[in-house]
């Protein structure tokens, strides 16, 4: 069992990587991409909600909604969720971390509708997984949006003084970046 979740964790983060494979909340990646400390904050806030979404939805979705036979609201239903999750999020950083927050901005209140966070909660449903692995699958899908957020930040800082044809400057040197970022991740496929 051990060896089965450690596999699905594996694969959630690094070779179905949200961000990289399935291609679900660019927003915020590309968004808040832009300096360390704030990709980090981004995801460890994603990695709070989607875990934690993934583990209520799935308690909701198998005790309630499969049970009165209720299953076509639980798209309502996971929003509501991931919304109280976020609002959660939003006043813990508001009173912790008030730098944090203001440099977070308008991309904190969109995590509510950042389609990675729903899809985690969506695929947990699709795959019928046990309220373990869906945990598992949760963490995984946001250490992936992590990672993959982290390194496009770290990149972004170190080619920020660059000096990139006028062409390429800005928005088409990180989508070029995010674009071979998705390449390397590929590779990961080859253990699977």
């Amino acid at each position: 069992m051990a060896k089965t979740l450690f596999l699905v964790l594996i694969t959630t983060a690094l070779i179905n990587n949200v961000v990289l494979s399935q291609f679900l909340g660019i927003c915020p990646f590309l968004g808040v991409s832009k300096n360390m400390k704030t990709a980090a904050g981004m995801g460890g806030a994603v990695i709070f909600v989607i875990t934690l979404s993934s583990a209520v939805t799935n308690v909701l979705y198998t005790q309630i909604l499969e049970r009165f036979d209720l299953t076509y609201l639980n798209t309502i239903t996971f929003i509501m969720v991931i919304a109280f999750l976020v609002q959660l999020v939003e006043l813990f950083l508001k009173k912790a971390v008030p730098s944090l927050y203001k440099s977070l901005g308008v991309y904190l209140p969109l995590i509510t509708t950042n389609c990675a966070v729903l899809g985690a909660a969506l695929t947990n449903v699709q795959q019928s997984n046990d309220f373990i692995t869906s945990v598992v699958t949760g963490f995984g899908t946001a250490l992936g949006f992590c990672i993959a957020i982290i390194i496009m930040a770290g990149v972004r800082e170190k080619t920020q003084s660059n000096d990139f044809p006028k062409a390429f400057s800005g928005t088409p040197a990180v989508l070029m970046t995010a674009c071979l970022m998705s390449i390397a991740f590929y590779g990961f496929s080859a253990f699977a």
